[in-house]
Order: C-alpha cells, then sequence, then structure tokens
C-alpha cells in the first residue's frame, strides 16, 4: 500500500482506531500504519492459552517502546501514545483442538501450505476477538459524544487459503451481524489494509511507516514474533511455516530480522536462518 506522506506529516483530523495487537509482524505493522495516518489507538491482546505467548510479551514491549518518545528521524511526527489492554480468556485453551493452544499436536514445518497449516487453525478465533474488539470500539464511540471508530486489522492475502475467518465474505457476514445486534453500530467501521498484500508488503509498509514515525526499524521488529513454536528462552524458531513465511520477507526486503533465532543446538546467525528458508524456497518452486 503506497502511503501519501505529504498527506500524513499534515494530517491533524482527529482519528480513532481499536486494534487487534497479537504481537505478530502483520498487526505491529499496522499499529505503525495508524500511528503514521493520524490514528489515536487503543491496541487490544488476547490470551487464550496460544503456545507463542511471547508475542504478548513483544507486544507489551512494543507499546512501550512507542511510547517512550524515542530519538526522532528525518521524517518524524507527532503522534499519539497507545493504548494497550491484553484480555485473558482464561480456561478457553484446553477445550480448543488446535496445534497453536498448549497441550494441541506439535505445530507443523515446512512452507505455508494447506495441507500443514490447517492443523494451526483455532476454531472461530477471529470471531471471539472480532466480538470482544467489537464491544469496545462501540463503547469508544459513543464515550463523550458520538464519533467514528475504526477497528483495525492486520489479515493479509497469505491468510485467506488456510484461515476462513481472514476472508473477506466472513469479514462482511461478522459486521452485518454487529450491525443488527447493536444501536449505534454505524459508528463503527472495519478498515483492513493489508487484506490483498502479502508478508513483504506489509514489511515495506512497516518501514515507510518507521521513518515517518521517526521509530528504529531493528528496535520495532525485534519486538514482534511470528514463530508459532518459540523456543522456552523466548527466541524463534525458524522452521515453522510462518516463521519461513517471515524469513522470507525480510529476504526479500533486503535486509536481516533482528530477531533472535534458535534450533535444537541453541541460539543461530541470521545467516543460518536465511539459508535454511532459501533451501525450503528452493524446494517450494522446484
Amino acid at each position: 500500500m503506497l502511503i501519501n506522506l505529504d498527506h500524513l506529516l499534515n494530517n491533524k483530523v482527529m482519528k480513532k482506531a481499536v486494534l487487534s495487537l497479537s504481537g505478530g509482524m502483520d498487526s505491529s505493522s499496522l499499529l505503525l500504519h495508524l500511528l503514521a495516518n493520524g490514528y489515536e489507538v487503543t491496541a487490544l491482546g488476547f490470551d487464550y492459552g496460544q503456545k507463542h505467548k511471547v508475542e504478548l510479551e513483544r507486544a507489551t514491549s512494543l507499546v512501550e517502546y512507542i511510547n517512550s518518545d524515542p530519538s526522532q528521524g528525518f521524517l518524524s511526527m507527532d503522534y499519539h501514545k497507545v493504548k494497550h489492554q491484553i484480555i485473558k480468556l482464561d480456561g478457553l485453551s484446553q477445550l480448543l483442538n488446535s496445534a497453536l493452544v498448549e497441550g494441541g499436536s506439535d505445530v507443523p514445518e515446512g512452507h505455508y501450505e494447506q495441507d500443514n497449516m490447517k492443523e494451526t487453525v483455532v476454531p472461530n478465533r477471529n470471531k471471539i476477538f472480532s466480538s470482544l474488539i467489537q464491544a469496545v470500539a462501540l463503547s469508544e464511540a459513543t464515550r463523550d459524544g458520538k464519533h467514528q471508530v475504526e477497528i483495525a486489522m492486520g489479515i493479509h492475502s497469505g491468510d485467506h487459503q488456510i484461515y476462513p475467518d481472514c476472508r473477506q465474505e466472513f469479514r462482511d457476514a461478522d459486521m452485518e451481524a454487529f450491525k443488527i445486534g447493536n444501536w449505534d453500530s454505524e459508528l463503527v467501521k472495519v478498515t483492513t489494509p493489508y487484506l490483498e498484500l502479502n508478508k513483504f508488503t506489509i514489511l515495506e509498509d512497516g518501514q515507510k511507516s518507521c521513518d515517518i514515525l521517526g521509530l528504529d526499524f531493528n528496535e520495532v521488529y525485534k519486538r514482534t514474533n511470528t514463530s508459532y513454536k518459540p523456543y522456552p528462552s523466548g527466541n524463534s524458531d525458524y522452521k515453522s511455516a510462518a516463521s519461513v513465511e517471515r524469513i522470507e520477507a525480510f529476504i526479500k526486503l533486503g535486509r536481516p530480522d533482528p530477531v533472535q533465532y534458535e534450533d535444537e543446538t541453541g541460539p543461530v546467525t541470521w545467516e543460518v536462518a536465511k539459508a535454511h528458508v532459501e533451501k525450503v524456497l528452493a524446494e517450494h518452486n522446484s
């Protein structure tokens, strides 16, 4: 998605958004995108018993970094402080059948393909999240008068095949149910700017937003997690499908991923993770 810098740097219009912030690369990039476009953001994370709970710690760290007023870059602009809340869904994980939750089967490795990645579907996950996000957004829209609030989600084109609740038809039907069930629902809209983008173009957008906001790219993205099977140290694996997709994006961007990767031997360099993913991609494309 192209950004009009002149518009952004002169944007004084008050806009509000409620963001689903997982702590992953996509939603973190979207947080930057919203701030760069002048939004006041309320970011919500969800603890549903996921194995990769380190993502919530990364989200908290990222918000703290953004709110700490770091030194400004050459395209720096004033932006709103981020409000951040993690919602605990205690007792849910043991009732869910998914490789992503505690007690579930092993998270698959390899490329981001349907046969193995379907095991990472969490039943009705985005519907559970969206119901809570909608409630918060409508509350924001009707507090102190009435004004527009946007719900922001970082779903992207790579999600569509594996996760039905990331498709546009689901989002439309879900919002229609919300409108039927709530007064003043017309005050809440949905924005999904990454819907037709891939990991690489999302990362490009994040890089542009960092420049606009005066944030350090490496400081931002080392505070994200994409790995579905992180090590007890908190370091990311580089073999699970989600990690492969992320590393591929950094390879295309032409810069190393600042997160620390690890395997059964211990922490590894970016070059080791990169070489593994390049091999996986070559085999996948052959």
